[in-house]
């Protein structure tokens, strides 16, 4: 028998579906892909096809603003590109150019913001779970580079690099506020709340939004950026990196060779053939949050779970997105 709190998903999704009758299988899909997150902590699933909301369902029939750990990573990628639009950076310049004190490290100096997001910059990946501030990740100590390095610090040096950008420019040098104006109220995106130190939001974690705002944020992307990003920038995003066949610019691919970010992810990088080829891009985080941009088949899958702090200490529940994605897709 389903647990209670399965069983008022399921209600939900019999409640809140939005989709024509019509493709009862695809709607059999869709619920069997909730089934399956119900099982794991499931809160919220919300499926948009061409733009179209055609699926929804909410543990309890409310969608909350929930955080989503590393999933907020992700924003960088395209904040990186919006501000390759304006002129205010370019992707393949050295991080030194605005980082002074980084000039005189010989392995500091030869790092680009394309590097820097693609985690292979020699900068030290910080402890999970707890950023630095903006100014701790400038100082910490180079490390060999070309290695993928998956962790917070690369994401408040990138933080401290669009501060001083914007001071240079005569901006308000606050972070948030920039990427809000910028990228964010544009597409309809709303934020629930988000973390901050010293004044700045965090980068690699700390947003929190409800599955719809997530989805929205996706559905921008999957639209090419709606002229709010340079599509030539934005393809960056989904170009593998050197040392990790299944990471761009601070987006998860999911294709052979994948590097995961460490144990326990649900990423399963041996398991990917039964995708069935699909370019499958993906933001990510703890407690198994997750958004996934699928462009052949015009989907855009938001969900999200409870639990993130138990999923840092190691003690959350088995997920898998190959078995929620061929439930999903019907690719097994």
């Amino acid at each position: 028998m389903p647990t209670p709190t399965r069983r008022r998903l399921l209600v939900g999704l019999a409640a809140t579906a939005v989709a024509a009758p019509a493709r009862l299988r695809a709607q059999d899909r869709l619920a069997a892909a909730a089934a399956y997150s119900a099982t794991a902590g499931g809160v919220s699933l919300v499926v948009f096809e061409r733009g179209r909301e055609v699926f929804r369902a909410h543990r309890d029939g409310v969608e909350p603003a929930l955080e989503l750990a590393s999933g907020t990573k992700s924003f960088s990628g395209l904040l990186a590109a919006a501000m390759a639009q304006d002129g205010l950076l370019a992707l393949d310049e050295r991080c030194a150019d605005t980082l002074s004190e980084w000039r005189e490290d010989p392995v500091r100096t030869q790092a680009t913001i394309r590097t820097l997001l693609q985690l292979a910059a020699g900068v030290a990946s910080g402890p999970t779970g707890r950023p630095p501030t903006y100014a701790a990740a400038v100082a910490f100590p180079a490390e060999v580079p070309g290695v993928f390095r998956y962790g917070p610090t690369p994401f408040q040096v990138f933080g401290e690099i669009v501060r001083r950008k914007l001071v240079a420019t005569g901006q308000p040098d606050d972070v948030l506020t920039f990427l809000q104006r910028r990228l964010l109220t544009p597409a309809g995106v709303e934020v629930g709340g988000w973390r901050r130190q010293a004044g700045q939001p965090n980068l690699p974690s700390g947003a929190r939004l409800t599955a719809t705002a997530w989805a929205r944020f996706g559905q921008m992307v999957q639209d090419g950026g709606r002229g709010l990003v340079d599509p030539t920038a934005l393809a960056a995003c989904f170009a593998s990196s050197p040392v990790n066949p299944g990471y761009g610019l601070t987006w998860w691919l999911l294709r052979p060779g994948l590097v995961p970010p460490g144990p326990r992810a649900g990423i399963d990088a041996d398991d990917f053939g039964r995708l069935g080829g699909l370019d499958i891009r993906m933001a990510a985080g703890a407690g198994n949050q997750r958004l996934y941009l699928i462009p052949e088949r015009e989907l855009v899958v938001v969900r999200q779970a409870d639990g993130v702090l138990r999923a840092l200490r190691g003690r959350g529940p088995t997920w898998s997105d190959v078995e929620f994605l061929t439930r999903l897709l019907g690719t097994a």
